[in-house]
């Protein structure tokens, strides 16, 4: 079993002890360079979860593991619960998702005890099947999938014309003896019969084959779904109609040839297999996104190998492969530019409309388009690790997630099926005893129809594919979210805390002056700054260094460095000790900024960060660096004020400077929290939501990663911090802060088409079980018919998701025609806050 948080032999120790003392444990090695323990126990006695208890008593962590099953033979929520419940109850797994949409369950279990073959058992267990699917990645596995289900659409196509087909010359023969063409065709109506029983079996047992098998795999579990519905209403016809033909005199007492109901079975199975193949193409659409984002990939690629270029398929690119880069091609994965230069448009992947120039030591983006330049370019992240890969990943796991709000149509299709066996035999009953001649007809015809209308279908199709297309679309647009509970949660935030660095502004600091103190030449401080510098990964620092790089000076050796969080600072260079940072760093040291304080304030005035310099104990200047705001930032604040949101901005710089950033997009100076510490910015997210806020957080940077997880929803921007994209709910592709407006705005459409499905996924059986239980009867001497019941319940599938694919158009443009990416909201959601 693999073990997380193992530092040492005493750790080691510690979970051996623990694991000996499981009873039924014969023996026991642990080992701290693989991080994984070897356990001898008794299968009768001890289970891998209580192997897995024992380890996080002693405090340490089995690692978790998801696996992907595609499963057939879900029809309906009730299918759904089902699954979820078989997986729960395998041991080691933490959490199951399963989605009627895509038709896959997602489960995350303790790696070592969360085995696929028992996951795959549970689900057989349950009555459904377990697609085999191949490929390492997302992309191969979508694929492999997408294959599968065009062969079942396929078979389901056939099935349904075959069974139209034969209602069709059903209902033919039917009218036949009325003299509708002339002439009798068999000798006798028994004959006819015998034919037409010919005709409807293979439609009965072949093409409604899988709802008789899906059926009987819930009756071994003594519950029902929606193929319990069909089997029970389309078997009551065909097999009352098949005794009454071979049988008259033993069912209804007398030579008599009594009316079939063949037709009714064949029409019911021909619409319900055409509502599931329209409904299968719907779903297919669904999953359009991952097919088009796969599809920006090159299938060829020039490598150079051995001082020769040659043409292989671009799946076949390794790691450090050299790769030639025509005009007009798709660059075939991530790499870094050796030699040459051109300009690249990474509009499909990050949303930016103009091409980036590239230049030796750029990196470039695979799936993206050269323009006009040449140049090779070396392989750095391949097949699952590159940016496209990554990205088709985030939307297929988004996909298969489920929504909060599912759990409601979840929770009430577990008991509908049930429910709606009650109601058709409760309507059998009293159309029987109580209702007009012939009674035992309008009965039968009654309860089928109550069984063949109240299908769960549509309730649980409502979520998942709304989410299924939303996400799609985001994705589209360079907006990734992670998941159905992002979705929902995005609409539901009312305020947003912006960090500065790199999500307001554009995180390349620039040296914009250099003041010195009275007795310092200005190389000399610029250069000292410099060379302590060098040890800094803070834009800051760095930027002072490419200053002074482009200013002709040279490095000195640092021989002592250390960073203090949100101060700056402390070095040694040449045996001079540096000091660089905020001027409490320096008054802490009992150094007096009081000579340089007014030109630090006209600096930050500006809305440029001041720092200050001190070499050996005394004050040597002050070096002002400034990070201009990103053009689109002021319009995406104010998109996100219109929607109602409550903005606020974060940042570690000093007060002046911020309030003058703040004041260039439009950000009161109220709302800004400035001279935060990077530990302390979670702390900031914190108190705005005890203040009964639901806060969204967006940042780029490693610092900002513990702000995005404390916020009800992390947004990072896709051009910082690894760190921080896998803290967040929601990753911008781009650094364009539009995108913000554009998640709240599709997580708004998104959740108001899932409203829509829901009600009209409920309003149906409300309104229509009545209707098919003959509530109109009275009033106009008609009850529905059982063909056009399997009609209805198939429409209402289609519908829903007909509803959900409008969201493929999700667009919202303003008056000057910005695109989609940069959304103009029409409409407030919320009354204007600031």
């Amino acid at each position: 079993m693999p073990i997380e948080g193992m530092t040492c032999a005493s750790c080691v120790r510690r979970v051996e002890r623990a694991l000996q003392k499981v009873d039924g444990v014969s023996a026991v090695s642990v080992n701290l360079a693989t991080d994984e323990a070897t356990v001898a126990f008794d299968p009768a006695k001890v289970d891998r979860t209580s192997l897995t208890t024992a380890i996080e008593s002693a405090g340490y962590g089995v690692p978790l593991i998801e696996v992907l099953l595609p499963v057939e033979g879900m029809t309906c929520a009730s299918c759904v619960r089902r699954v979820e419940k078989a997986l729960e109850r395998v041991p080691g797994v933490k959490a199951v998702s399963v989605n009627l949409a895509t038709e896959t369950a997602t489960v995350r279990g303790v790696a070592g005890a969360t085995a696929r073959p028992a996951l795959v058992a549970a689900v057989e267990g349950a009555g459904y099947a377990v697609q085999d699917i191949s490929g390492p990645d997302a992309g191969d596995q979508c694929e492999s999938l997408a294959r599968s289900k065009h062969r079942e659409l396929r078979k389901i196509q056939i099935k349904a014309v075959a069974s139209l087909a034969v209602s069709a010359l059903l209902m033919l023969l039917m009218y036949w003896p009325a003299g509708l063409f002339g002439g009798q065709p068999f000798d006798s109506m028994k004959t006819m019969h015998i034919v037409m029983f010919a005709l409807a079996a293979p439609i009965q047992f072949w093409a409604a084959g899988q709802f008789y098998k899906q059926a009987f795999a819930a009756a071994r579990h003594l519950q029902g779904n929606m193929s319990t519905l069909v089997v029970m209403g389309t078997s009551a016809a065909f097999f009352y109609s098949a005794a009454v033909t071979f049988f008259p005199e033993r069912i209804i007492g007398h030579h008599t040839m009594p009316e079939v109901y063949y037709e009714t079975a064949t029409v019911i199975i021909g619409l319900i297999l055409t509502g599931r193949w329209l409904e299968a193409r719907a779903r297919i659409k669904t999953g359009a996104a991952i097919s088009s984002l796969m599809d920006l990939s090159p299938k060829v690629a020039r490598v150079i190998r051995n001082d020769e270029e040659v043409e292989i398929p671009a799946s076949e690119i390794r790691f450090g492969d050299v790769v030639r880069v025509r005009p007009g091609e798709k660059i075939a994965t991530d790499g870094v530019i050796l030699l040459g230069a051109s300009t690249v448009d990474e509009s499909m992947l990050t949303g930016e409309s103009l091409p980036v120039d590239k230049s030796a030591g750029d990196e470039v983006i695979g799936a993206t388009l050269n323009t006009t330049g040449t140049f090779t370019f070396k392989a750095t992240r391949v097949g699952k690790d590159t940016a496209l890969a990554q990205i088709v990943r985030l939307v297929s796991e988004a996909q298969g997630s489920k929504a909060p709000i599912q759990r409601l149509a979840d929770t009430i299709s577990s008991y509908f099926v049930p429910v709606v066996l009650v109601a058709a035999a409760f309507t059998f009953s009293i159309w029987y005893v109580a209702g007009p001649d012939p009674a035992f007809r309008n009965a039968l015809q009654a309860a089928i129809a109550v069984l063949i209308i109240a299908c769960p279908c549509a309730m649980g199709l409502a979520t998942p594919t709304a989410v299924m297309v939303g996400t799609g679309r985001g994705a589209e647009l360079g907006v990734l979210i992670k998941g159905g509970q992002a979705l929902e949660q995005a609409h539901k935030v009312t305020a947003v805390v912006l960090d500065k660095t790199g999500t307001i502004t554009r995180g390349k600091p620039s040296v914009s002056a250099v003041v010195v103190a009275s007795g310092f030449d200005r190389d000399t401080v610029l250069e000292a700054a410099a060379s302590a510098e060098q040890g800094s990964e803070h834009p800051l620092g760095a930027a002072i260094v490419r200053y002074a790089q482009e200013s002709g000076l040279s490095m000195q050796p640092v021989e002592r460095f250390e960073a203090l969080a949100g101060q700056g600072i402390v070095a040694s260079v040449n045996d001079r000790d540096m000091l660089i940072g905020t001027w409490s760093l320096l008054d802490d040291r009992g150094i007096d900024v009081g000579p340089l304080r007014a030109d630090s304030a006209r600096m930050a005035s500006a809305g440029q960060t001041p720092m200050y310099v001190a070499i050996d104990g005394a004050l040597a200047g002050v070096i002002s660096v400034s990070d201009t705001v990103k053009p689109e930032s002021g319009l995406a604040i104010s998109q996100m004020r219109s929607l109602g949101l409550d903005i606020w901005m974060l940042t570690g710089d000093n007060r002046v400077t911020a309030e003058a950033v703040a004041a260039q997009v439009g950000i009161p100076s109220d709302h800004v929290i400035a001279e935060v510490l990077p530990a302390a910015k979670s702390d900031a997210v914190r108190s705005l939501q005890e203040q009964g806020n639901s806060v969204a957080m967006v940042g780029d940077g490693i610092n900002d990663a513990p702000a995005l997880a404390q916020a009800d929803l992390g947004v990072a921007i896709g051009t910082g911090a690894d760190v921080a994209m896998e803290a967040s709910d929601i990753t911008l592709v781009g650094g364009d802060l539009r995108g913000v407006v554009t998640a709240f705005a599709l997580s708004e459409q998104t959740m108001r088409t899932i409203r829509q499905n829901l009600f009209w996924a409920f309003a149906y059986n409300v309104v229509l079980i009545p209707v098919a239980m003959g509530l109109l009867y009275p009033f106009t001497g008609l009850l529905l018919n059982p063909g056009l019941a399997a009609g209805a319940m198939a429409l209402s599938s289609v519908s829903v998701i007909a509803n959900s694919l409008r969201l493929r158009n999700f667009s919202l443009r303003g008056p000057r025609g910005q695109d989609a990416a940069a959304p103009i909201p029409v409409a407030s959601r919320r009354p204007v806050s600031n």
